[in-house]
């Protein structure tokens, strides 16, 4: 039987990779990248074959969507910002046996999922980003599934669930990965610049954030998912915070009750809010 091995909620922005490089940002993200290889460290001391990335940086219209491709092969620049991430290669395996899975396991919650073989279908930067760090060596699988933007939370919820159920009755190790932000709301185009790095793009979103944090610290899970809906929209949630809705469900949603680790501090990056927790799956 399958096991989920680790869960987390997980950093993605272009300024992880920014700071490696000489300029005003350089050095100031280690603490985000030393605690995205942690997360690798640990997924692979427990046996990890896969990772499950929730990525909101692929953005679907209608219905959830899998890329279930036997093996991820390219060369990335991003479409959103070329000057910040810029011909980075990846090779990763794929796992299209545990997505066609999800699949059919979703479709008994009466969810519409589909398990794409595409080959000229690639990976984007939520997934791109974090597997740079935690899977260097490239020995785990990658699967990676979209942000459904017209979807439901609860819909969102059942397919967590779903994925879990399907972990647990297949031969898979899976690490999975909530890889969005916090809070959302970008700067606007005449503040980009070197301050852009600094702040979060507004004062209420700031304090939600570290208020969610709190809330996670103290297990308080069942009051952040009743605020999670109104989080999302509110906060300007990155693809509505869905790959939180997703997180969560898999958890079990407010009964969950496992120990929130932080890895790294709260930051900003272009106006959002950025972190990476553990959530501890022994209660």
């Amino acid at each position: 039987m399958g096991k989920i091995v680790l869960a987390a909620k997980v950093t993605h922005v272009p300024s992880i990779m920014i700071s490696e490089r000489p300029g005003p940002l350089f050095g100031k993200r280690q603490g985000a990248i030393d605690s995205l290889k942690e997360i690798g460290r640990r997924a692979r001391e427990r046996g990890a074959d896969t990772f499950l990335v929730f990525d909101t940086h692929w953005l679907s219209n209608f219905g959830c969507h899998m890329n279930a491709n036997a093996r991820h092969k390219g060369v990335y620049t991003s479409h959103e910002a070329p000057h910040m991430i810029q011909n980075l290669a990846y090779d990763y395996q794929g796992n299209p046996a545990l997505a066609d899975a999800i699949s059919a396991e979703a479709g008994k919650d009466g969810l519409d999922v589909m398990a794409h073989k595409v080959e000229t279908l690639p990976l984007e930067y939520g997934t791109i980003v974090p597997m740079h760090y935690m899977n260097a060596d490239a020995n785990m699988r990658v699967l990676s599934v979209a942000a459904p933007l017209f979807a439901s939370v609860d819909e969102n919820r059942k397919f967590g669930a779903a994925v879990r159920r399907t972990i647990e009755a297949s031969p898979f190790n899976v690490a999975v990965l909530a890889s969005g932000s916090l809070s959302h709301k970008l700067v606007s185009n005449d503040q980009v610049g070197d301050n852009q790095w600094q702040v979060v793009g507004s004062e209420f979103n700031r304090q939600m954030d570290l208020r969610v944090l709190d809330l996670w610290k103290e297990r308080r899970y069942r009051e952040f998912c009743a605020m999670l809906p109104d989080y999302s929209t509110k906060c300007n949630g990155e693809a509505l915070m869905a790959d939180t809705h997703m997180l969560f469900g898999m958890l079990g949603w407010g009964d969950y009750a496992g120990e929130a680790e932080q890895l790294c501090a709260y930051f900003p990056s272009s106006g959002s809010g950025q972190i990476n927790v553990e959530f501890h799956l022994s209660k």
